[in-house]
Order: structure tokens, then C-alpha cells, then sequence
């Protein structure tokens, strides 16, 4: 438990501000995050991204942590250990054993540029010939296929499957196909 732990301390006996990853409650981040703005001499940094799933409805668009249960925290540790640790939303401060890991400066720069200003990047598969997708909408639902045609004035696409034992090529709306990518973390 981290009333066991004891924050780093430099030898003018203060710890300076660095940057800390936390722990949240699942699906909490963006809540966390809320509430760790409030604190005074607290700099929240909760990567998120915004991409298309499909669901029963069809495509819809979901936003989702970047890191699923982390955000991290600029703050000086020895002064702000308990509030950061006990705000709403927060399960933790990631530690090794009495360790509290710092990140660098840099590596959080790298990802708010990836990110913008609004610490979400947004996902934007466009399809284009030869994308396998995944069909979400209409009579062939369940179904991949690949695109042999972009029909951008109709906004449809023409696709390639297999249906029935058979080589099958339909027009079918943009919104009715998912491309088919890796995670977007993915290496």
C-alpha cells in the first residue's frame, strides 16, 4: 500500500516536479483526469483516441484511452503524494517497490504532438482499392471482402467477396464497411 512508500526526496530534502504515471479505475481515465485538474500544481496529460466500431447499429465512432487504465501527472511528489493518489478516479501512483518512476519530458512531448492540443487523435481510415473491410451494414453483414473500387460521388464502394462458394463483386455504402487495420498501438 503507498502509505508504506516514501516519495524521493533530492538533498535540498524537497522533491523536484516530475512527471508520474497513475493508475485509474478501468474506463475512469477521463474522469481521473478531470479531477486531477482541479488540484493546484497538477498537470494532467490523458492521451486519447477516437476511431470507428462497429456495432450492432453500424459504425459508430468511440473515443477510448490511448493506455487503457493510465494517464500520467507533472507534480512534485513529496507535496502532493496523498492528493494525487487519493483523487476521485485514481487507483494509484505506478511504483517498484519504494520507486516512483519518473518519465521524461520528452517522451510525453512526442505523444502530445501525436495527440494535438486536445490530447485525442482521432483515427481516420479512408478506404481506398485493396483494403480488406469488413462488412457492418446491409444484406452481407459479417462478411470481408476486398474494395476493387472507390465510388466517391455516391459515396459507395465496390467490393470483391465471397458469398455462397462463389467470387461475388457489389456496391455497397461507405458506411456499411469497416477497413480492416491493426490496433492502432500496434508495433
Amino acid at each position: 500500500m503507498d502509505r508504506t512508500a516514501t516519495p524521493h526526496r533530492n538533498q535540498t530534502g524537497s522533491a523536484p516536479s516530475a512527471w508520474y504515471c497513475l493508475r485509474s479505475q478501468p474506463k475512469h481515465e477521463h474522469i481521473a483526469a478531470a479531477h486531477l485538474r482541479l488540484l493546484e500544481d497538477v498537470t494532467v496529460f490523458c492521451p486519447r483516441i477516437r476511431f470507428k466500431r462497429a456495432t450492432r447499429q453500424g459504425l459508430v465512432w468511440v473515443t477510448e484511452a490511448m493506455f487503457p487504465s493510465y494517464l500520467f501527472a507533472h507534480f512534485e511528489l513529496a507535496k502532493m503524494h496523498l492528493q494525487v493518489r487519493y483523487a476521485h478516479g485514481v487507483s494509484g501512483i505506478v511504483r517498484f517497490a519504494e520507486r516512483y518512476p519518473t518519465i521524461e519530458e520528452g517522451a510525453l512531448a512526442q505523444l502530445r504532438d501525436h495527440t494535438g492540443g486536445a490530447e485525442v487523435k482521432e483515427l481516420n481510415y479512408h478506404i481506398s482499392e485493396g483494403d480488406q473491410v469488413q462488412i457492418v451494414g446491409g444484406a452481407f453483414v459479417g462478411l470481408e471482402a476486398v474494395v476493387t473500387q472507390v465510388l466517391s460521388a455516391k459515396e459507395r464502394v465496390k467490393v470483391l467477396m465471397d458469398f455462397l462458394g462463389r467470387k461475388m463483386e457489389a456496391e455497397i455504402q461507405c458506411s456499411s464497411v469497416l477497413r480492416q487495420v491493426a490496433h492502432p498501438l500496434a508495433a
